[in-house]
């Protein structure tokens, strides 16, 4: 499994940005931040996510995740789908096609929904992988989403999500995604909290009233983003393959131009609700997501 160290990483993010800050009599270039390719297989589109749902979601927490991955593809207006305003979601996911020069178009796959708990309310690592196998299949991404009341071995600790693949042939991607917003919204939800740990900062307002699933589709374009360029292991990263930076994971902290340790950058504020956004999606939904790196030139790109 690939986690994503996100309050980790941005940790390490504001002492090396402080550290540097204070070292300007040292006069050192920096290099810039490259992922190297690994020359393993890539997912190219259309690439089907399957949703298992476990815990309690209600329909309007479902819909604001589901529209999110439809929000991927690239729609074209017509009289009875307008086209969605720039910036988009799909803008941002489009940058994926520049590390295999193919299309990345998603489509929701099927969904399994199980409120009762099946394996308990405190998982771990192996029981994830079950719950993706339920619904395995080539060139998919079994995605994991645990509501709110369910501990995940690691989450909180020292992950927000993960992504990795079964070991059996054909291989299958997966990931997990876990909701933190009575665990540990201010490692995992940020910035719609205050952080634990770094320079404290108002929290942003979630673009879809709900602290834990905005902060669940942040996580949910990491790990995507991680398992379309790096499924197996041996794709694009930087780093330790057990502990990798990866296409989103690599800019952690950063949703805007400008941005710095304790601030998210410039993102774009809703004149009516106050939310923070910088794409929108389907539906009229607005979401916050997080850079990407970008292949081509070699630095994080922000679509604000």
């Amino acid at each position: 499994m690939a986690p994503i160290y996100h309050f980790a990483t941005l940790l390490i993010f504001i002492l090396t940005l402080s550290l540097s800050q204070k070292s300007s009599s040292v006069l050192v270039s920096q290099q810039p931040l490259v992922l190297k390719y690994h020359n393993g297989a890539l997912l190219r589109g259309p690439v089907t996510v399957n949703l298992v749902w476990y815990g309690k979601f209600t329909p309007t927490q479902r819909s604001i995740i589901v529209d999110f991955l439809q929000s991927l593809n690239t729609f074209k207006g017509s009289r009875k789908t307008p086209a969605t305003p720039l910036p988009s979601v799909a803008t941002w996911w489009k940058t994926t096609e520049k590390y295999h020069n193919g299309s990345s178009a998603v489509v929701v796959g099927k969904q399994i929904i199980d409120e009762k708990y099946s394996l308990g309310k405190l998982l771990k690592n192996y029981h994830i992988q079950y719950l993706a196998t339920k619904v395995g299949q080539p060139n998919s991404i079994n995605v994991v989403l645990t509501a709110k009341e369910v501990g995940v071995e690691g989450f909180c600790m020292s992950r927000c999500g993960t992504h990795g693949s079964t070991k059996g042939k054909p291989r299958v991607a997966y990931a997990w995604v876990g909701n933190s917003e009575t665990q540990c919204p201010g490692q995992c939800a940020w910035p719609f909290h205050q952080p634990i740990y770094g320079p404290q900062s108002p929290p942003l307002v979630s673009p879809n009233g709900d602290v834990g699933v905005d902060g669940m589709v942040i996580n949910l374009a990491t790990v995507l983003a991680g398992a379309v360029t790096n499924p197996f292991n041996q794709g694009y990263f930087q780093g330790p393959a057990t502990a990798p930076l990866e296409a989103v994971s690599a800019c952690t902290g950063v949703f805007g131009s400008g941005a710095y340790p304790g601030y998210a950058g410039q993102v774009l504020v809703d004149k009516t609700s106050g939310a923070s956004y910088n794409a929108h999606g389907l539906n009229g939904r607005k979401y916050l997501v997080p850079a990407m790196w970008d292949p081509k030139t070699s630095a994080c790109s922000t679509l604000v």
